[in-house]
């Protein structure tokens, strides 16, 4: 019996302090878990919770289940602690103290 082919991938994962960038070997059929779990990120960032996190390939969000292609990059995105919206807000109406309104 012959061995499944392979195909290389990327894992990337950041921290505000560090960073994760790996390439790894899989079988032609992994998902982005397998290449996760293959990668060693999940022992490097013990802190990490990858049920909480968001999983991307190519800046596109996908499931954990997803199928990989030769050379795609399977990205993991932590929470956000901040609503975006909600800072941007903040940021409006810090801007607009000491203006005269009209």
């Amino acid at each position: 019996m012959a061995d499944k082919p392979a195909i290389r991938v990327e894992v990337a994962y950041a921290e505000p302090a560090r960073q994760f960038l790996r390439a790894v070997s899989v079988a032609a059929d992994a998902t982005a878990r397998d290449a996760i779990e293959a990668s060693g990120v999940l022992t490097r960032f013990p802190q990490m919770v990858l049920e909480d996190c968001r999983i991307g390939i190519w800046s596109r969000v996908v499931a954990a289940d997803a199928a990989l292609r030769e050379g795609d990059r399977v990205e993991i995105y932590r929470p956000l602690q901040v609503d975006p919206k909600e800072v941007r807000r903040q940021r409006a109406g810090k801007s607009l103290v000491g203006r005269k309104q009209r």
